[in-house]
């Protein structure tokens, strides 16, 4: 079996039609929320590099 990336447990909130649609794009998508998240979270991550702003 594969390695299983580390994870880390997170807690916000955010707005609820915002919600809503990314409820709708898993269904859509046959994908978990988290799975879609983190894809968001790792393309914001690389847009800032590309500006030049350092992340770490």
């Amino acid at each position: 079996m594969g390695k299983t990336p580390e994870k880390s447990y997170i807690n916000t909130t955010v707005n609820s039609s915002l919600l809503k649609s990314l409820k709708v794009l898993a269904a859509k998508e046959s994908s978990r929320l988290n799975q879609l998240l983190e894809e968001a979270i790792q393309d914001l991550l690389k847009k800032y590099e590309k500006k030049g702003k350092k992340i770490n």
